[in-house]
């Protein structure tokens, strides 16, 4: 089982502002993801309203790929159901964050050059309520401008970047270092060691 099983996912990209009215072009809700066609995907405008979706609906998480596309600059936003995205975080969600410290791949990541430094990825609470949610994402992204990725507990991971190839390689050293924190509580030790 990979990062989409059972239908579960979603991926956007962000619109040229020459598409108006519609905002970004996201996977239809309910898709096999390793099945999709361009036929699946659709557009939505800034509120993640469907503009001729043709029986298609968009995902229910529509307004979390909308408000990073508004807050973090995003040009792209990909959502993946991985076993360890979804362990970790419903095990940190006491917590509020997975510290991903010293892993070599960090350097992956936007900015990063060095794998002495701490990424802390937000873990925050699953709710079918997206704008409550929203809200609160919103309000703790606002101070980390640097983050490319935050977690929903027991459900799964959001990464960005400018454009896909980013997005895609921030989402790939988040997942390789969930494992790494997976097999580092296998062995008996925290999710957030030090």
């Amino acid at each position: 089982m990979g990062w989409a099983p059972a239908t579960s996912t979603n991926y956007s990209v962000r619109l040229p502002e020459d598409a108006a009215p519609a905002y970004c072009a996201i996977t239809s809700s309910g898709v096999d993801k390793s099945a999709i066609e361009v036929e699946h995907i659709l557009s939505v405008d800034q509120h993640g309203n469907a503009i001729d979706a043709n029986g298609l609906h968009p995902s229910a998480e529509t307004p979390l790929h909308v408000l990073l596309y508004r807050t973090m600059g995003a040009g792209a936003v990909l959502h993946t159901h991985s076993l360890p995205a979804a362990l970790l975080s419903y095990l940190a969600r006491d917590e509020g964050r997975v510290l991903l410290s010293g892993w070599e791949l960090l350097k992956g990541l936007s900015g990063i050059d060095t794998h002495e430094v701490d990424i802390s990825l937000p873990v925050f609470p699953n709710s079918q309520d997206m704008q409550a949610l929203s809200m609160l994402v919103e309000r703790s992204l606002s101070s980390e401008r640097s983050c490319y990725g935050f977690l929903l507990a027991g459900h799964g991971l959001y990464a960005w970047g400018k454009d896909i190839p980013e997005a895609k390689r921030h989402l790939e050293v988040f997942e390789y270092l969930l494992q790494c924190q997976r097999e580092v509580m296998w062995h008996g030790y925290s999710a957030n060691t030090r």
